[in-house]
């Protein structure tokens, strides 16, 4: 798979001034799987991208979680890892995992795993473990507005939330007095 990334810059004739436009685009990321588990090795969401059996899924999340726990925190967050590459970051008490193929770019992994903590702390305020442990179904529908077969779906924050808030609205209407009509 090829990483692409494009910033465009847009130049405004009309007005004879430069306008910059930061768009990024971010195709052909194949993300595997991502894992989220804490500190005492509990996992707490993860959603596959590729299909596993079962019993090979447990193997790799008990193995990468090991792994990954006995690191010490100044080392790279970037490990290769049978034939796939583990990029991982930790956030409080929760360490957000992506397993990519090798010649994917590990920084943009990093940044699709900020992305996705950005928009956790914007819908639950400040996101901790509990949050994911108690609304995960959330939680994974946030993952799914974002990532879409282990690719980048929506890059726009703004978009995203809007679509959790419609969500939102539209469970509220369903599970109210109120009938749902279309």
């Amino acid at each position: 798979m090829v990483n692409l990334y494009i910033m465009s810059q847009i130049y405004n004739k009309e007005r004879d001034s430069k306008v910059i436009l930061d768009h990024y685009l971010l195709f052909f990321l194949q993300m595997q799987f991502m894992l989220l588990f804490s500190r005492q090795g509990k996992l707490r969401l993860q959603k596959w991208y590729v299909a596993h059996p079962d019993k090979l899924k447990k193997k790799i999340t008990r193995e990468l979680i090991t792994t990954i726990l006995a690191r010490k925190p100044k080392m790279s967050s970037f490990l290769e890892w049978k034939d796939v590459k583990v990029v991982y970051k930790r956030y409080a008490s929760l360490y957000f995992c992506c397993a990519i193929e090798q010649n994917d770019n590990e920084l943009l992994t990093l940044e699709i795993i900020h992305r996705y903590v950005e928009l956790l702390d914007k819908y639950f305020g400040s996101v901790c473990e509990l949050d994911i442990i108690f609304n995960f179904e959330k939680a994974y529908f946030i993952l799914d507005e974002l990532l879409v077969g282990g690719e980048i779906q929506e890059t726009s924050k703004k978009n995203v939330l809007k679509a959790i808030a419609a969500q939102d609205l539209l469970q509220e209407v369903s599970y109210g007095d109120v009938p749902l009509e279309l």
